[in-house]
């Protein structure tokens, strides 16, 4: 899946789970409808960045955990990403837009796992390469 399949996938996937979980995950800016879609865009992207770049060092890193806990890590490690992504979008670089997570640690494991669900579902329509 290309980088732009990929954000869009996101895109949707962090869209659908606001509309999931809308006490708990909060897409920060936007007046308008485009406004929205331009801050689930930059969201997404930055969530699919940090998928790309970090995720795979923290498998590699915690490898002896993931085969013993037989993959069951992953959801930590998607938790993980997604705190990084709510870091990263809280800075002022990112200016109004972000994303915010309303609780603790089981929060972000179980918003990691709607969101990798969900991508799994509409990935399986997305177009693939070649």
């Amino acid at each position: 899946m290309n980088l732009l399949v990929r954000i869009l996938v996101t895109a949707l996937a962090l869209w659908l789970t606001t509309l999931i979980l809308p006490d708990r995950l909060e897409i920060l800016g936007g007046d308008s409808t485009g406004g929205r879609i331009l801050a689930v865009l930059i969201v997404a992207a930055v969530f699919s960045l940090v998928t790309m770049i970090v995720k795979p060092i923290v498998a590699a890193l915690s490898l002896p955990l993931l085969i013993l806990t037989l993959g069951l890590f992953f959801l930590v490690i998607n938790a993980f990403m997604l705190w990084i992504t709510t870091w990263l979008t809280a800075q002022d670089f990112f200016g109004e837009y972000g994303l915010v997570v309303d609780g603790g640690f089981w929060w972000y494991v179980w918003i990691g796992l709607i969101i990798a669900v969900l991508q799994a579902i509409i990935g399986a329509f997305a177009p693939k390469k070649g």
